[in-house]
């Protein structure tokens, strides 16, 4: 069954680790289509690793298969999970990172883009614990490869999600990836990707924004205004990407670089 399969984790390309997630899948399902989403996932960046998802998931068949691994928590009492809902079925470890599965009505308790909620959820989820869907030894250290490939490998094959074990009231969710409000007005967001570009990401998205006269406040510098591409800008520089969120970027550089910004750094806007 020719049945799509994606992959985000924070592996990395030089290590043999893809590869060996990879060849798993194709063993069982060699008709599988594998897509890398991304490997370049900040090591232990469970939320990075759930907005890159959240960010490409409207552009995959419903039928698809999306496998996170990003897992801090590999070989503790952490639960492996398969959830399946009426975007795909969702494939990796209970820790946030499968919360691109929510819908906006399952994120309307998030209120703290640093807090861990617990959800019921409306669709079908599964324990990963049924060995004869995970390849024997088990190791402790590299369930991507040991349950989470082999899963989702069996059910692009047509295994029903709940055959591979007991059925989970509840996971760990990550809030919605937007920007908090305060009573003032201004939004508080903070950096949730850097892409290869340099452009840094905030969790401030567009629908936030009710007017076009912004203020950005980041890194110790402001940004008036907002810009329709990276090309028309002259150094430092602010505009809406294409994933709908607030993006801080240099012309033909990088505003990472220049403003020696990383993960988890606050951004704050006031509209004008």
């Amino acid at each position: 069954m020719n049945r799509i399969i994606t992959l985000t984790t924070d592996f990395g390309i030089s290590d043999p680790y893809v590869a060996a997630v990879t060849e798993t899948i194709l063993n069982i399902n060699p008709d599988a289509a594998i897509v890398d989403v991304s490997h370049s996932v900040k090591p232990q960046a469970v939320e990075q690793a759930a907005f890159l998802l959240s960010c490409v998931l409207p552009y995959f068949r419903r039928s698809s298969i999306h496998v996170v691994v990003v897992d801090p928590g590999v070989g503790t009492q952490r639960r492996g999970l398969a959830l399946s809902t009426d975007e795909g079925v969702f494939v990796g470890p209970d820790n946030g990172v499968l919360s691109p599965a929510l819908n906006d009505e399952e994120h309307q308790s998030g209120v703290d883009g640093h807090a861990s909620l617990s959800f019921r959820l409306a669709s079908k989820r599964s324990r990963l614990t049924n060995p004869h869907f995970q390849l024997s030894p088990l190791s402790d250290t590299f369930h991507g490869r040991d349950v989470f490939g082999p899963a989702a490998a069996h059910i692009a094959l047509g295994v029903k999600p709940s055959d591979l074990g007991s059925r989970v009231d509840e996971i760990v969710a990550l809030p919605p990836f937007r920007a908090i409000r305060t009573d003032n007005g201004r939004l508080i967001g903070r950096i949730i990707h850097i892409d290869r570009f340099g452009n840094s990401i905030t969790t401030i998205h567009t629908d936030q924004l009710s007017s076009p006269g912004v203020c950005i406040n980041i890194a110790g510098r402001e940004i008036h205004g907002l810009y329709r591409s990276y090309a028309d800008g002259n150094g430092l520089e602010a505009l809406i990407g294409s994933s709908g969120f607030l993006e801080v970027a240099v012309n033909c550089g990088g505003a990472a670089d220049t403003l020696g910004l990383l993960l988890g750094d606050s951004v704050s806007v006031r509209l004008t």
